[in-house]
């Protein structure tokens, strides 16, 4: 946990937090997640969209899909963790701490859209209920970005 953190929380610790909360929260993982991750791939095979590839190494921010004759990365952003302007929450427990982290999620994403796109790369974000309410959309701004990338037929 970083320092800055750290500080956020009353003695440096959660506290008492139960035990079946704390299992929750570390069974959260970064990648392979079925509700975002899994479900775009799923729509990206559906619609026989092609030439991409999963969690492309050493790039920032560690993008979830990337097409790389066009040049385009994409981001599969939980509401929660990256700090959903319409459904995203900070909830009461841990106020200042949870405030803290998600904000510094947002700003890190930042950071590395601008670092991609110094790099030349097109960034797309979607947030997790985009893929939940509006999947052709989602596919269809990912048609949009690869499309001069694609060869004429």
């Amino acid at each position: 946990m970083e320092r800055k953190l750290k500080a956020k929380l009353t003695n440096g610790s959660f506290g008492e937090v139960a035990p079946g909360h704390s299992r929750r929260m570390k069974a959260i993982r970064s990648t392979g997640n079925k509700s975002t991750e899994r479900r775009f791939r799923g729509l990206l095979v559906q619609a026989r969209v092609r030439g991409w590839f999963l969690n492309p190494p050493g790039l920032p921010g560690k993008p979830d899909v990337i097409f790389p004759a066009s040049r385009v990365v994409v981001f599969l952003d939980g509401c929660y963790w990256h700090g959903c302007p319409r459904c995203g929450h900070v909830g009461e427990v841990n106020k200042p701490y949870w405030s803290a982290k998600i904000q510094g999620n947002k700003d890190r994403d930042a950071r590395n859209t601008r670092a991609l796109q110094d790099a030349g790369y097109q960034v797309l974000r979607f947030w997790e209920h985009e893929l939940a309410e509006s999947p052709a959309l989602c596919v269809e701004a990912v048609r949009r970005s690869i499309e001069p990338a694609l060869p004429s037929t």
